[in-house]
């Protein structure tokens, strides 16, 4: 999608500090961190929400998931914990219309959220 913030930066044309990339996920630094650790993991493929998904997007959902897990544990945080969050529309704080999971640790994270 030409408009879309993250498809610009999975495509290179809006800078970002990326911290991860394959085919299908790509993950990269908040530029407004709400978390010591804040990292977005998005497909590379746009689907505009969780609740535009289909069943074929199955298993590249539960490839974010796992990307989330694999960079907070990387970065020490498998044992104190991180929190991993997804929005899905305005009224959920979904503010760019691309699937992208929140990764936040390195603080105590305060629950219900918001």
């Amino acid at each position: 999608m030409s408009d879309c913030l993250f498809c610009k930066i999975r495509d290179g044309q809006i800078p970002a500090t990326i911290t991860y990339r394959d085919q299908a996920v790509v993950a990269f630094k908040d530029i407004g961190p709400k978390a010591p650790f804040h990292q977005l993991v998005i497909p590379t493929q746009h689907i505009a929400s969780l609740a535009e998904a289909k069943s074929e997007h199955a298993a590249l959902l539960g490839k974010l998931m796992l990307v989330a897990s694999e960079l907070a544990s990387a970065a020490g945080y498998r044992e104190r914990g991180f929190r991993v969050v997804m929005n899905a529309g305005p009224d959920a704080g979904q503010s760019v219309a691309h699937v992208h999971l929140h990764v936040l640790a390195g603080r105590a994270l305060d629950w219900p959220p918001g």
